[in-house]
């Protein structure tokens, strides 16, 4: 199997940016993946003391698909993150003052209208990420997992509905089942898989429209008898993973 594609989300629920390599570290998902969200005004996120939340206290896909709406492109050079919106002028923020996030969360805010509770706040935590589950992982899908679900339904799907981290090529479908307990080396990395990923009404979002027009989670239960695509791998030996390389799933004697 090989690595078609590498995605990292800097903003919760917005816009996924494509790399065609990165360094993973033990213990950490992807460099800047996830590393800011749009709190509610009524989510307990502490920036001084984070903790893992449920994704409905932060701007989401599940809840908030109008935020699809939405592109953005992330520097984490200079800190800066650009918002388009589809109608308007375009947002240029600072993340790393004050001022700067306040007007980032105060645009954000606007767009979400009604469905954003009290005062959100645009916040990030160094060491935090704001995934969907507590640990630090990256999350893998199989393209043969996916095309086995349009094949069932009869209907393309954009595979940027899953906002996964990394999606490979070859195999056969749902072959990373397999690989829970399992490690696997991806490029230099190897990572351990331990959770599939049970998937959400955000998949019902079109990326491109925001228009909730395909019902994933429906499907899967309907033709595989589960909701699942894709897993979460722990980073157990950092390495450098690059578009094309290699994903080889690990056994025995193999391992170490």
């Amino acid at each position: 199997m090989r690595i078609e594609h590498i995605y990292r989300y800097p903003v919760k629920g917005l816009t996924a940016e494509a790399l065609e390599e990165v360094m993973l570290a033990e213990g950490q998902c992807l460099p800047h993946d996830r590393r800011f969200a749009l709190a509610q005004g009524d989510a307990p996120f502490d920036p001084a003391a984070p903790a893992w939340l449920q994704k409905r206290h932060f701007g989401c896909l599940m809840a908030n698909a109008r935020l699809a709406l939405l592109h953005s492109a992330f520097d984490p050079k200079t800190g800066q993150l650009a918002i388009r919106p589809p109608e308007g002028p375009p947002l240029l923020g600072d993340t790393r003052s004050e001022s700067g996030r306040a007007e980032i969360a105060a645009f954000l805010t606007r767009h979400l209208g009604e469905e954003a509770r009290g005062t959100p706040r645009f916040v990030e935590a160094p060491g935090h990420h704001f995934t969907d589950v507590a640990v630090k992982c990256v999350s893998i899908i199989g393209l043969a997992s996916l095309a086995a679900l349009e094949k069932a339904v009869g209907q393309k799907l954009d595979l940027l509905r899953f906002r996964a981290n990394v999606y490979v090529s070859g195999g056969t479908p749902w072959a990373e089942f397999d690989w829970l307990g399992q490690e696997i080396q991806l490029g230099a990395a190897r990572l351990r898989v331990f959770k599939r990923i049970v998937r959400c009404p955000a998949t019902e979002v079109n990326p491109d429209t925001a228009e909730r027009d395909a019902k994933p989670p429906q499907w899967l239960r309907q033709h595989f008898g589960h909701a699942d695509l894709g897993v979460y791998a722990e980073v157990i030996e950092g390495g450098r993973i690059a578009v094309g390389d290699a994903l080889e799933p690990l056994e025995g004697d193999l391992l170490h």
